[in-house]
């Protein structure tokens, strides 16, 4: 039964910020939860769904207050515009953590293809011995050592989402993190005092027709991904060459829903259980929308719509920060590769982008070199943003 919402002031900015965080880490939470095939972590997305429901609803009336004059009111339809698509990515993180919580099925090598995303979602549990026993997240700087970020922490049965600096870690608890493929041995080894090797699960004979849906819904979510980062990056920016950017990879998007359906039904055909392939037609359709509401934040800045001050300050003071840097002469980056300089490891900020003169290289690789001149757009949290600002500026010593 759905509860009646009451109306209670809130500052514009607040609702925006979290909002936006939420929403993000929602979809983290998500795919943890098809991962690690965890009812809990799926339970406690619906509960933010909810909570954004909420949070939606008191945007829609603050602004309706707020808006004065015919100018007012045009700024605040971008920032309306804007709420209701960080909405949209909730809801289908929701259908997401639903592929769990009604069983729709899943085939295994889906999860073991999930790890070798852009950004890795691991867990791993604190030992006795472990360094990190007894610190906040704040003071071992966990972010800017390993490239790895808690989204999620488990101390027996309690929960802790969208941890900050100041939660404190102990041995037992169960880390949820997301980041860089080389980061999470590094993790490991802290939480368990021990070196790590992953083995990951043999995968056996695949059918052709399977593997090749699943490298699909991997690329879906890697770009769908991309296109909320590069999204909230044009406006920050206010940058129609982003802007449009999202608009291209919300039609390759499309596309490949369209080819991992085809995919998915010539797979059927030699599948015991169709039932186990129905979650993957969900993660297609829930990577679909997330990029449709990418394209819609993205529309704001392709129409000119002038946006109020209030978003661009919830924009930056938002648990996750977008960051341009610029690359200087002779600095640490100048002139290295990005496999190389390890920069995600080192600062836990994920490289969304690099401009170099009029040309865009969007998701660059580990072979991209970096040059003076560069513009390197970049999301991670405000203590990675300073670290690679001195990456980028300083001299080698």
């Amino acid at each position: 039964m759905t509860e009646e919402i009451e109306y209670e002031p809130q500052g514009m900015k607040n609702l925006l910020k979290h909002m936006k965080d939420i929403s993000e880490l929602m979809v983290d939470l998500a795919y943890s939860a098809v991962l690690y095939d965890s009812k809990d972590i799926a339970e406690e997305v619906l509960r933010l769904e909810e909570e954004m429901d909420v949070m939606s609803y008191h945007a829609r009336i603050t602004a309706m207050l707020g808006a004065r004059r015919i100018e007012e009111a045009e700024e605040l339809s971008g920032v309306l515009q804007i709420a209701s698509a960080a909405e949209k990515i909730s809801n289908a993180a929701g259908d997401i953590a639903n592929i769990v919580l009604r069983e729709l099925g899943l085939p295994p090598e889906l999860k073991i293809a999930i790890p070798s995303a852009e950004e890795t979602v691991t867990c791993v549990r604190i030992s006795e011995k472990s360094s990190l026993a007894g610190k906040t997240l704040g003071e071992f700087k966990l972010e800017t050592k390993t490239g790895m970020v808690v989204i999620a922490l488990r101390r027996n049965a309690e929960w802790v989402y969208d941890p900050n600096k100041k939660t404190a870690m102990e041995a037992g608890d169960v880390l949820f993190a997301k980041g860089p493929d080389e980061g999470v041995a590094m993790l490991c080894k802290l939480a368990t005092g021990d070196k790590c090797e992953f083995k990951l699960p043999k995968k056996g004979r695949l059918l052709n027709d399977l593997t090749k849906a699943v490298d699909i819904i991997i690329e879906m979510k890697n770009l769908s991904e991309l296109a909320v980062g590069l999204a909230y990056s044009a406006l920050l920016f206010y940058s129609e060459e982003i802007a449009h950017e999202v608009e291209i990879l919300e039609a390759q998007i499309d596309e490949m829903k369209y080819e991992l359906e085809h995919w998915v039904l010539a797979a059927s055909k030699h599948v015991d259980d169709v039932n186990s392939l129905r979650g993957l037609l969900h993660l297609a359709t829930s990577s679909e929308v997330i990029s449709d509401a990418a394209d819609e934040i993205a529309d704001v800045v392709l129409r000119d719509i002038k946006l109020h001050p209030v978003f661009m300050l919830a924009i930056k003071e938002s648990d996750e920060i977008i960051a341009k840097i610029e690359v200087k002469d002779a600095s640490k980056v100048d002139g290295n590769t990005l496999k190389a300089l390890r920069l995600e490891t080192e600062t836990g900020m994920f490289i969304l982008a690099i401009r170099r003169a009029d040309t865009w290289v969007y998701r660059p690789g580990g072979k991209t070199i970096t040059k003076a001149g560069d513009l390197i757009i970049a999301r991670g949290s405000r203590s990675g943003e300073k670290r690679l600002i001195e990456l980028c500026t300083s001299k080698p010593s």
